[in-house]
């Protein structure tokens, strides 16, 4: 890798990271604590993530348990998340809140596919202006004279195949999430 390269590696991850947890938040048929990263509650005066309030746990492959740790908040999470419109039902059982994650439909299935390929484009797009980015500073410094023609051609190439991967990344993690929402 070439030290143009190197010095967007961080920013290229980002994408990457980023790609993976706000996918992480669309909805499979299995309960996922992390539907609720979103989730934000009016708590205190001020809008707090759900998971700085409260533990939220797997019970089983349909439900998920939410255990404030402040009692008296629990009916601010139970409308936040109600707010959310995630499509879960909440029973309040005093203590604690019981998520229940319905199945999902074909129809909503292919929604959340459709989702995840506009979030899949959304991250080619943040690698393309990382990549151009890389591309305009080699160019400077062809210009400047800092490296030559034949450098920059080499790590043009390196870049393209730096690029090539990031995509490929980023639709294996595509695939993977929708064989989850695939199945049944």
């Amino acid at each position: 890798m070439n030290q143009f390269i190197s010095l967007k590696e961080a920013d290229f991850r980002a994408v990457l990271d980023f790609f993976q947890r706000d996918t992480a938040t669309l909805r499979t048929g299995r309960a996922n604590p992390a539907i609720l990263d979103n989730v934000f509650v009016e708590a205190y005066g001020v809008r707090t993530p759900l998971n700085a309030l409260a533990n939220i746990n797997v019970s089983d492959a349909s439900s998920l348990i939410v255990v404030p740790w402040d009692k008296s908040v629990s009916k601010d999470i139970e409308k936040a998340i109600m707010t959310a419109d995630l499509g879960l039902s909440v029973v309040n059982e005093g203590d604690r809140l019981r998520l229940s994650v319905p199945q999902l439909t074909e129809e909503n299935r292919k929604d959340l596919v459709k989702k995840l390929n506009v979030k899949m484009e959304s991250a080619r797009v943040e690698i393309r202006n990382c990549r151009d980015e890389v591309k305009s500073a080699i160019e400077v410094g062809e210009k400047d004279k800092t490296i030559t023609e034949d450098d920059r051609f080499r790590f043009l190439k390196e870049l393209d195949e730096y690029v090539v991967k990031q995509n490929e990344t980023v639709k294996d993690l595509r695939d993977k999430k929708e064989k989850d929402i695939m199945t049944i």
